[in-house]
């Protein structure tokens, strides 16, 4: 099940943390992945770990930050890496700020980056899968999108904006047999989480119904999910995966 043999992904924010582990498991099940993202040497690093294990993958430098640069930077995928199928929105950026405090760049760059570049991508993307009459659009926002979060506003704006575009896509998109989910992480054990104080790690913790954090493997495997055939009749919806956090 959830094999995606013969299949071209293209994941953003693919050079480290959540986007490397949903590539690499997208990689491990069949499918080809062009890992996208703004650093090339880090990009190479992942490339090089699939490869070395069995997958295959393409590096492409990719700035969403740089909207109007997205087609462009699209259109120089080689012949055989340009059919993307299922396309992972993952990217994103944090500026975090209490409101009064928040800077009106802080606001535009988060928004610019999680948002925009998100358009931007799926826009050129969908075409694609249009003309092929199949496709998976899978966009990674936040728990923080559907309950908030203090010092947050930029960044649960922009996360909760992903949920409203990603359904306008899902009826947009349906008659052409391609479908637009979203999954929504909560805490995950990350190097950031690794050190915060304990007395922090507590309190998150104890708002977390299963009372742990979730990994980024688990994540993945929901992205995954939402990109099978297994998931053919799935569109428009919201995936929760937050241990509990936001019920």
């Amino acid at each position: 099940m959830f094999r995606l043999d013969g299949r071209t992904a293209l994941v953003t924010g693919a050079s480290q943390g959540i986007g490397e582990v949903i590539a690499t498991l997208l990689a491990r099940q069949g499918a080809r992945v062009v890992l996208a993202a703004r650093n090339r040497e880090k990009l190479d690093t992942v490339a090089s770990k699939l490869t070395a294990g069995g997958g295959r993958a393409y590096a492409l430098t990719l700035d969403l930050s740089r909207a109007e640069e997205v087609p462009e930077r699209l259109k120089s995928l080689p012949e055989e890496w340009s059919q993307v199928e299922i396309l992972v929105n993952n990217a994103g950026i944090t500026a975090d700020n209490l409101l009064v405090r928040m800077s009106l760049e802080q606001w535009r760059s988060v928004l610019e980056t999680n948002l925009t570049g998100t358009f931007a991508v799926t826009r050129e993307i969908a075409r694609g899968m249009l003309r092929r009459r199949w496709g998976r659009i899978v966009t990674v926002s936040s728990v923080v999108g559907l309950m908030g979060n203090a010092g947050q506003a930029n960044y649960a704006a922009a996360k909760a904006g992903l949920i409203g575009f990603t359904k306008s896509v899902a009826r947009e998109l349906a008659s052409r047999n391609v479908t637009a989910n979203v999954v929504a992480p909560g805490f995950v054990e990350t190097a950031m989480t690794e050190v915060l104080p304990q007395a922090v790690r507590d309190k998150m913790l104890s708002e977390i119904a299963l009372g742990r954090f979730g990994s980024a493997e688990e994540i993945a495997a929901a992205v995954v999910y939402l990109a099978s055939d297994e998931a053919a009749y799935v569109t428009g919806q919201v995936l929760n995966v937050s241990g509990g956090l936001y019920v």
